[in-house]
């Protein structure tokens, strides 16, 4: 592995007027360390001075590839300035650590800039140790080279600075909204410590319609801005993952397993490699699925279907569920073994009736949002906001759909509001629409379905078409593809027709009432 030191340009003391020792070019002289590159930052001002310390430093070392990086600073000891543009520095940088070893060299810049170089490393924005040179205290004895790991925990000023970074972490999670719920803010903390600190699976658990899906997504970007993960987020619902097509969508397919040109496919757990495996709604995963599914969380590989050898794929899993995992395991529906994985860090993530207090955060959040996709500012009249408050907080409103139910909501008012103006009869017309859905929902199954679907459109539906198009419904979330769908709504009729494209057909009728495949199974 290949070590690499970034630091500053020494502008007084690499220009050895003073003493011999020059901390830059000091590096390279240490046989037990060698710099296979050195990334050296420098202002124009100093640019002679800077390509002077590099020709020192190739004719010392020939093997070190010397590296100018400009990086001009109106005042060196401006915190700011010097913190935001040695931030974009790390941001724009590419760190491989598979490949290389990386140090910050701290001996030059000023004081500002190596307060900076150490929050950026506790950070781990630059995932590097820290080396501190000297020159030698006796002429005869070597300069002075030192690889140190600071707990700087230990320095109250740079704490604070700490703390402010975590809340930064913290409030991505909450998706930048304000929440007052005590017990949800500390889930909060705790999922910020963890995904930080380790590479575990995760576990969410909740109603539908808590969150877990943008939380889940929100932890692959912490994950990603700290650089533990390289690669991207794959979204598996593994509601969909029945059956052959099931296995060859999760786990790839080679050519020779069918025959068939074109039939090779790289599988969801390859393209989650190197960052996050998704595994939404892990609940419905059938036990064979189970089986396999465990193997490549443990170990990293598996077999593609049709393969002769074992493939690799490293990656981070978090996974979603809406019931109890304990109780299926103890019902013999999910594997204990699996459960014993994924189960080290488990998260509840609490339903909207149990935080009444973050529902007024949330109306300022989804207003917000509104603004921004349809171009439009929205507000409430004072009455109008306080009644839908009033009803929003009441014991007695369930909230069954949650935050999905309360987002639907507030987006129907202001797709009504004339001008951007939410009035007390819109509201109230809103609530009789709540409640009216609701109602039906949980005493009819085919309605309850629908209205999780489609939201207030079932109401543009007929009652003839509720039935089929419910079934139609269930019979898509229980098979692996759209073509597998089709053969099996379409198992009698297809033999009477000519074109026996039951994908097409699916598709077409699911286009009737404004919905496709993707919406169906949650993708």
């Amino acid at each position: 592995m290949q070590n690499v030191v970034i630091g500053f340009l020494g502008v007084k003391l690499d220009v050895g007027k003073n003493r011999r020792w020059k901390p830059t070019l000091s590096l390279v002289e240490h046989d037990e360390f060698h710099v296979d590159r050195l990334e050296l930052l420098y202002d124009f001002k100093f640019n002679r001075l800077a390509h002077a310390v590099k020709r020192e430093i190739e004719a010392a070392s020939p093997d070190t590839e010397v590296v100018l990086n400009r990086l001009d600073l109106s005042d060196p000891w401006d915190f700011e300035e010097v913190y935001a543009k040695l931030f974009d520095f790390a941001r724009g940088y590419g760190f491989d650590e598979d490949r290389e070893r990386y140090h910050i060299h701290l001996t030059t810049g000023t004081h500002v800039a190596q307060i900076c170089w150490f929050l950026l490393a506790e950070s781990r924005h630059v995932p590097a140790l820290l080396l501190q040179t000297g020159p030698p205290l006796h002429e005869d004895e070597p300069a002075k080279l030192d690889i140190i790991d600071l707990d700087l925990r230990r320095y109250n000023a740079l704490q604070h600075r700490f703390d402010l970074i975590a809340q930064e972490y913290s409030d991505l999670l909450k998706g930048g909204i304000e929440t007052r719920n005590a017990a949800y803010n500390g889930l909060i903390s705790q999922i910020e410590h963890v995904a930080g600190a380790t590479r575990a699976p995760i576990l969410l658990l909740g109603e539908t319609g808590t969150g877990k899906t943008q939380l889940a997504e929100r932890i692959y970007t912490l994950k990603l801005d700290r650089r533990m993960i390289k690669g991207r987020m794959v979204h598996v619902n593994c509601a969909t993952l029945s059956g052959p097509d099931g296995i060859a969508m999760l786990f790839g397919q080679r050519r020779g397993y069918t025959g068939q040109a074109g039939s090779e496919r790289n599988g969801l757990l390859r393209e989650a490699d190197g960052g996050v495996l998704f595994l939404d709604e892990i609940d419905e995963l059938g036990l064979r699925e189970q089986a396999v599914i465990l193997h490549a969380i443990e170990t990293g590989r598996y077999y593609p279907l049709g393969a002769d050898y074992e493939v690799t794929s490293q990656f981070q899993v978090i996974a979603g569920a809406n019931r109890d995992l304990r109780k299926l395991a103890a019902d013999g529906l999910f594997r204990q073994d699996l459960l014993s994985r994924l189960t080290a860090w488990t998260f509840e993530i609490p339903p909207l009736r149990q935080r009444r207090e973050d529902i007024e955060p949330n109306l300022i959040f989804e207003l917000a949002r509104a603004e921004r996709e349809l171009g439009v500012q929205y507000g409430f009249n004072l009455d109008a906001r306080e009644r839908y408050l009033k009803f929003c907080r009441d014991p007695a409103t369930l909230w069954p759909g949650n935050f999905r139910d309360f987002g639907a909501s507030v987006r129907r008012m202001c797709i009504l509001a004339a001008r951007g103006r939410i009035t007390r009869a819109m509201v109230e017309e809103e609530i009789r629409r709540l409640r009216g859905l609701w109602s039906a929902a949980q005493s009819d199954p085919d309605l309850k379905l629908l209205a999780d679907l489609l939201g207030p459109q079932v109401d543009d539906i007929d009652l003839f078409d509720r039935a089929q198009l419910a079934e139609v419904i269930r019979t898509c979330r229980h098979s692996a593809s759209l073509s597998e769908a089709g053969r099996n709504l379409f198992a009698q009729s297809r033999n009477r027709r000519k074109s026996t494209n039951d994908a097409d057909r699916l598709r077409k009728y699911l286009a009737k009432f404004g919905i496709d495949w993707d919406q169906v199974n949650g993708a």
